[in-house]
């Protein structure tokens, strides 16, 4: 109980901080962040919009580990733990989407505009979605684990390259693009000091967050999967 506490009000924090902490071209109090160049008072997005970024990869990491480990044992449950986690993949690649699109319309004029790194987030919604309709075709369970297992690993390949490495090698509209000369302190995070403290407990508060809802998740699947067969025998 204390830990959900600790994790709420440094959530609270983190979003009271991360929104009303005033940008002003030369901070000289602790709660004041720099003006970027090329962000400027957009640059507040990176507490919320790449957390739920971080936490996209964080999820396809653990549901391709488990499927891994499913392969290996052949132990249903890593199954669903690879499930829940994929579950929360998708979620929080949902809410990377929107914050992302929320921030082109301030800062581009548009909420999409084919970015690299738009493209790259759609891709990967895309290959996810298929992974999602793949599991639900098949009624076998030890047949839809092993397939869902081996789509899942094939798939986590295409992560790094389309959240850290395409959307850098290639010119485009994001910062940290391959023709970016604007807002290098945030894309190599070399903020100021209380700017770097806000964003590294955004990305801890929001991790310790995905794994009480991996576990909650997990949890929630394999109950439902026990009442389901509870049905099919009575």
């Amino acid at each position: 109980m204390i830990w959900k506490i600790f994790l709420f009000l440094l959530l609270a924090f983190v979003s009271v901080a991360g929104i009303s902490f005033p940008i002003v071209e030369n901070p000289t109090k602790w709660y004041e962040f720099p003006l970027i160049p090329g962000l400027e008072e957009n640059a507040k997005i990176i507490f919320f919009h790449v957390p739920t970024a971080w936490l996209t990869v964080i999820a396809f990491l653990m549901s391709t580990l488990y499927s891994f480990k499913y392969l290996r044992k052949k132990n249903l449950d890593d199954d669903l733990k690879s499930y829940a986690s994929a579950q929360l993949g998708m979620i929080f690649c949902i809410l990377a989407t929107i914050t992302g699109s929320v921030w082109a319309k301030f800062a581009w004029g548009s909420f999409w505009n084919w970015d690299p790194r738009e493209t790259s987030i759609f891709a990967l919604l895309l290959i996810y979605g298929a992974w999602f309709a793949l599991r639900s075709s098949i009624e076998s369970e030890e047949k839809r684990a092993t397939l869902s297992a081996v789509y899942s690993m094939i798939a986590f390949v295409t992560v790094p390259f389309f959240i850290f490495i395409m959307p850098r090698i290639m010119t485009g509209l994001h910062p940290g693009s391959a023709d970016d000369s604007n807002a290098g302190p945030v894309v190599n995070f070399k903020m100021n000091g209380n700017m770097l403290l806000i964003f590294f407990l955004s990305l801890i508060g929001f991790t310790i967050l995905y794994f009480w809802m991996w576990r909650i998740g997990y949890k929630s699947i394999l109950l439902k999967d026990k009442l389901d067969k509870k049905l099919i025998r009575g």
